[in-house]
This record gives structure tokens, C-alpha cells and sequence, in this order.
């Protein structure tokens, strides 16, 4: 009788460790290579961020690439002309090599048509005067350390820069309390350089929706509140966008706190 509940007991010793290791988070150092989905050749200079961690790197020579990564983390992919792809790390990704992921040419997977408002003749004189110019108004209180973009040269667009000025917890207190996590995490955005590069050179948002897990709509009411004006928050690219969020989240911590 004895050896039988031994034996029964290896048995589920055994089947709990083997559980155990099988629930393990495989964590380190991902490899894999970026590929042109319709050639098969490999891809250089892909933009690589890891939305979990927030960290990016660039594809090299050969299309590869290595990330700090964890099972279930998100890569987000992107590069000019083709459409940007999310894939969900896995165990088999750290655990055979070779791993390939491919991306497909926006001829092949065109979702959305941009429209410019403006077209341009290459004559700089001809295309200075169709350009818009932008009318919004900055105005600075004494004692402040910055100014505010009021938009308009109205009485109300200073109403509305002192209500932020005075009683901005109100105003974002909502907006900041959705992604709290993803808020935290927007001085490691600003520190990874890769990132930094990659927003510098996009006007489509999509990456930093991707980054701070909110709708364009959020980072515009976000902007909104803070005052900036709507000729900066259509005109100006991700990178400024970020730096404007940041500005403002670290002013209403402060206030908040207060």
C-alpha cells in the first residue's frame, strides 16, 4: 500500500512540476527577420517596438532583428509603403530559430486613401502663397515658465487658456485616468532614441496610438485641453505629439498632487 501512494505521488509531483515549467514566461533576447510578404526578400531598416516594454530597434542588412521580449508581449512592425503588423510573441519564437515575419506592400493591402488639401506646383513662390497660414495666438502670464496657444485672437480664446491654466484636473483628469500604466511609460518612449527616430518622421498617428493605447480622438482631446491649437495638432509629427502629451501629463501630476 505504501509503495503505491509513493508511487502515486511521484507521479503527481511530476505532473505538477512538468505543469509548472509548461506555465513558465519565457523571457530574453528575441531573434527573428522581417521579410517582404509577396518577395520573400529580407528587409532592412523596419522599424521594430516592443509596445510592452517600450523598446525599438531597426531591422539590419540582412532583415533581422533582436528585441528584449517576453511570451505574450507585442511587436509593432512598421515601414514606409507597407502596412504596419502587431504579432504576439510565442514560445516557439525563443524556442526554434528562424522565426519570419512578413509584411505586405500597401498596393497589395490599401485600406485608406489620404487625400492632401494642398497640392504643390514645385514652384516656392507659387506654393508659399497656397500654403495656410497659421493664425493661432500664444499668450504667456507673467510668472509661468511657458505659453499657451489660445487658437484665435478672441477674448474666449483667453478664457480658455486660463481655464486650463487654473483648473486643468478637471479638464484631464478623465482623459489621464484611462491608461494610467500606458501614461507611466511615456519618459521611456521619449528615452528610446529608435522610437524617437521613428516618430520624428510620421504624421499618421498610428504608431503612437499603438504606443499609448489610446484613439486619436483621446490625444486630441488631450492636446485640446492643454490649449494647444488644432493648426498644431493636424500639422505637427508624432514626436511633437508625444513631447506635447508628456509636457502636459507632467503638468497635471503636479497640479494633481497639489
Amino acid at each position: 500500500m505504501k509503495r503505491i501512494l509513493l508511487t502515486l505521488f511521484f507521479f503527481i509531483s511530476f505532473f505538477c512540476f512538468a505543469q509548472n515549467e509548461s506555465d513558465t514566461i519565457v523571457e530574453g533576447e528575441l531573434k527573428a527577420t522581417v521579410i517582404n510578404a509577396q518577395t520573400s526578400f529580407s528587409m532592412e531598416s523596419v522599424h521594430v517596438i516592443n509596445l510592452n516594454k517600450v523598446v525599438g530597434t531597426i531591422t539590419d542588412q540582412k532583415g533581422q532583428f533582436t528585441i528584449p521580449a517576453a511570451v505574450n508581449d507585442t511587436l509593432y512592425l512598421s515601414f514606409l509603403g507597407f502596412k504596419s503588423q502587431k504579432v504576439r510573441v510565442t514560445n516557439d519564437m525563443f524556442k526554434f530559430e528562424g522565426t519570419e515575419i512578413a509584411l505586405t506592400e500597401l498596393a497589395y493591402a490599401l485600406e485608406e486613401v489620404i487625400v492632401r488639401p494642398y497640392q504643390l506646383t514645385g514652384y516656392l513662390e507659387i506654393d508659399v502663397k497656397n500654403l495656410p497660414i497659421n493664425t493661432a495666438y500664444q499668450y504667456s502670464i507673467s510668472g509661468l515658465q511657458k505659453s499657451y496657444e489660445g487658437g484665435s485672437k478672441s477674448p474666449s480664446a483667453v478664457t480658455k487658456v486660463l481655464g486650463a491654466i487654473l483648473n486643468p484636473a478637471d479638464l484631464l483628469r478623465n482623459l489621464f485616468g484611462k491608461k494610467p500604466k500606458q501614461m507611466r511609460k511615456l519618459r521611456q518612449m521619449k528615452e528610446d532614441e529608435d522610437i524617437r527616430n521613428l516618430l520624428a518622421s510620421k504624421f499618421d498617428r498610428e504608431t503612437l496610438t499603438e504606443l499609448l493605447q489610446l484613439e486619436k480622438v483621446d490625444i486630441e482631446d488631450i492636446l485640446n485641453n492643454c490649449s494647444y491649437s488644432k493648426s498644431f495638432i493636424n500639422t505637427a509629427n508624432d514626436l511633437q505629439i508625444l513631447d506635447a502629451v508628456s509636457s502636459c501629463y507632467e503638468e497635471y501630476k503636479v497640479l494633481n498632487r497639489r
